[in-house]
């Protein structure tokens, strides 16, 4: 009777065990990623379905935010625990390049989550055939009248943008002294800016395709103008971003391959996770990359190689320690 006591008594401490750490694998977090709408709320509601997937309970809470920058500043703060950054935008945080004062020491990598987001200067048919225009080095030494939607001001695609036309030796100052315009504008904004013929060219690192630019071509005859070889390293060093091919038949009317660089999306937390957490994370994410994948079409290209890949900040430790067990990163 005894003994049949004291096995209760321990099969009612193991499940006890059990439950309490059930209760202690269950996650509340919150990501901050940016528009209420769009593909970065999609990509939190896949980290959530990814992990709750593997730990039953558990929910990752999407916040709207200004962006990558600001999810900078967001997860530095803990105001939140995790957040999804552009490669580009990292590289100058933890560079402490404008517009941050000092390095950002406190952000660590879980995944990449795509790096198919490529630089696109799309440039209208009629103006390349009226000015001549073949490359973007053309436009450096025929100093055309270009007016050129850059993105927003403080936006990184904007930054990017600049650093392209400074490796052709191009300044906002040089396009507005031949008779041109920098126009800062986001990216649905081009499109009207486009079809009411106040641009010749717009400069957006987005998917292909992108719905904006498929519109324009509706109305008029586009084309995308490649970087070269040179331009596209001296790029990828100061920004961050990734050499990229865009293919030809991306669009209907793109019949040759244009070299450029691309932006990816990064999934950041803080120094402050726990080693553990990070690596039932990571483990959740390429245990459950379908979860991820099924949010988006333009997704089914994520692999788990491609989540170990970063280069431009260092790895939660946690995250490392799994993909390193899992054969993903030497």
């Amino acid at each position: 009777m005894l003994n049949r006591i004291i096995k209760t008594a321990a099969i009612a401490v193991t499940l006890a065990a059990a439950g309490s750490a059930q209760a202690q694998d269950a996650y509340r977090w919150t990501l901050s990623g940016a528009s209420p709408e769009g593909l970065w709320s999609m990509l939190g509601a896949g980290v959530d379905s990814a992990l709750r997937t593997s730990h039953d309970g558990s929910v990752v809470t999407y916040q709207t935010s200004g962006g990558g920058l600001a999810n900078v500043g967001i997860l530095d703060a803990g105001n939140a625990d995790l957040g999804i950054v552009h490669n580009i935008e990292l590289k100058v945080a933890v560079d402490g390049a404008e517009p941050f004062k000092a390095p950002v020491t406190s952000l660590r990598a879980i995944a990449v989550l795509y790096n198919w987001a490529p630089m696109q200067m799309v440039i209208t048919k009629s103006f390349m055939e009226e000015h001549g225009i073949t490359s973007m080095r053309d436009i450096a030494g025929k100093k055309p009248p270009l007016r050129i939607a850059v993105n927003q001001r403080g936006n990184m695609v904007q930054e990017t943008n600049k650093q392209i036309l400074d490796a052709y030796g191009i300044t906002y100052e040089d396009i507005e002294s031949w008779g041109g315009q920098v126009v800062y504008a986001p990216g649905g904004e081009m499109a009207n800016l486009f079809n009411d013929r106040r641009i010749d060219m717009a400069g957006n690192g987005v998917f292909v395709p992108y719905r904006y630019f498929t519109r324009v071509a509706e109305n008029m005859a586009l084309d995308i103008l490649p970087l070269e070889q040179d331009v596209i390293e001296q790029v990828a060093a100061a920004s961050g971003a990734d050499p990229y091919l865009i293919k030809a038949g991306g669009y209907e009317w793109l019949d040759h391959d244009v070299p450029t660089v691309a932006l990816s999306a990064v999934l950041v937390a803080s120094d402050k996770m726990s080693e553990q957490d990070a690596y039932n994370l990571t483990k959740a994410l390429v245990s459950n990359v379908g979860k991820i994948q099924e949010v988006h079409k333009s997704m089914a290209a994520l692999t788990p190689g491609l989540m170990a890949s970063l280069t431009v900040a260092p790895y939660h430790p946690g995250a490392e320690k799994y993909y390193r067990e899992a054969g993903l990163m030497d």
